[in-house]
């Protein structure tokens, strides 16, 4: 059997790479960081001229209608250039919610805008209780004449200082676990939605706090079924973590890369520290994990990818290993650098944050071996 990539799809992990040389340099990741945005509306636009907002979007929609494969090869990329902006809560996490469980009428109205990068979006699910199962969700939403009233406190929201569109994950009042939680498409600009950019460890990845006091929104907002939203929640959960992963795996790829490129021309006692056995292990270790993580988030997104009965499994396995893994390797990263690697001048420290906000994100590896050991047990 041919466990490889197509000859395609390794065309376009080229293209993504040269592109992102070109485009997204650490100089602009930077400057991105220090920006309130956190988002190149330029290079947004050019990544949308290259159909990567809509690779996974039906073609009737506007997009390619290719698969979630085809997206790792890319989001591999994007990792290894630590891309900013909100690629990730608007191709990944809003798409994959609409396509899964949207209306006709909500897939017509977000899915074409969301294909040529003229709408942001995002998926609002996490609270202060910082729970990633359902009993975490506690923001209601009250029936409310031909609609509904939506209430509560949303935390650690992608990208949602800068979203047009937020899905919002709220229950039923008087509901418990996964009954009763429905999807709402909210408008950012409506009355009641206030939103607070927060200061976190990676910048390159913002967050914010949204806040919903009696916010109106119609049926036809409902995203799937009412009551039934947290089937489309554990759906996007499982490819975004596969998403997350795939990014896990460029950035500790390109630090693994590094490690060694500097192992080879740093000399310590007359030679280069790439000849001293304790180097030589912690490379070699890096990069057991980096291939480990690959083979994990590969076999997850093809899961996922075909939609099979263990794609659940595979998502958390693969987000369980890769969660350790791209923070130990970023970790082992700054250490072979020696002092330079602690500096904000070397780039170590923003892999090093990119892991860490990573490694949380849809739960951290003990929570996701959790979920593996309820499939397998």
């Amino acid at each position: 059997m041919d466990f490889g990539f197509s000859e395609d799809q390794e065309l376009l992990r080229q293209s993504a790479k040269d592109f992102l040389a070109k485009e997204c340099p650490m100089t602009l990741v930077r400057k991105m960081m220090d920006d309130e945005s956190g988002h190149s509306p330029e290079l947004w636009k050019k990544m949308a001229e290259l159909g990567w907002q809509g690779l996974i979007l039906p073609e009737e929609y506007g997009g390619s209608g290719l698969n979630f494969v085809d997206l790792v090869v890319i989001l591999e990329e994007m990792g290894r250039a630590v891309v900013p902006g909100p690629f990730l809560s608007t191709a990944v996490y809003a798409s994959v919610a609409l396509i899964d469980a949207g209306s006709a009428e909500l897939k017509k109205r977000y899915l074409p805008r969301i294909a040529t990068g003229d709408l942001i979006a995002t998926v609002a699910v996490l609270e202060p209780s910082g729970r990633w199962d359902a009993d975490g969700v506690a923001a209601t939403a009250t029936a409310d004449g031909g609609g509904y009233r939506l209430d509560g406190t949303k935390l650690f929201v992608p990208d949602g200082h800068i979203a047009e569109l937020i899905i919002v994950a709220a229950r039923r009042p008087g509901t418990t676990g996964a009954d009763g939680v429905s999807l709402f498409c909210v408008d950012a600009s409506a009355a009641g939605v206030k939103r607070t950019a927060l200061k976190t460890m990676d910048q390159t990845r913002k967050l914010a706090e949204v806040v919903l006091t009696d916010v109106k929104v119609g049926k036809d907002a409902l995203v799937g079924k009412e009551g039934e939203g947290w089937k489309t929640i554990e759906r996007t959960s499982d490819r975004g973590k596969v998403a997350l992963c795939a990014e896990a795996c460029g950035g500790a790829q390109q630090v693994l890369d590094m490690s060694v490129a500097y192992a080879k021309v740093r000399e310590q006692f007359g030679k280069p520290i790439g000849s001293f056995q304790a180097i030589q292990h912690k490379c070699a270790n890096m990069m057991v994990q980096v291939e480990s993580s690959k083979s994990a988030t590969y076999y997850a997104a093809w899961a996922v990818a075909n939609d099979v009965p263990e794609a659940p499994l595979a998502a958390a396995m693969a987000k369980a290993y890769c969660s350790d893994a791209y923070r130990v390797v970023a970790g082992e990263g700054i250490q072979i650098h020696g002092g330079i690697g602690f500096t904000w001048e070397h780039d170590m420290h923003i892999f090093f944050k990119r892991a860490k906000s990573s490694e949380v994100t849809f739960g951290d590896a003990t929570w996701n071996r959790e979920i593996v050991a309820t499939h397998i047990l």
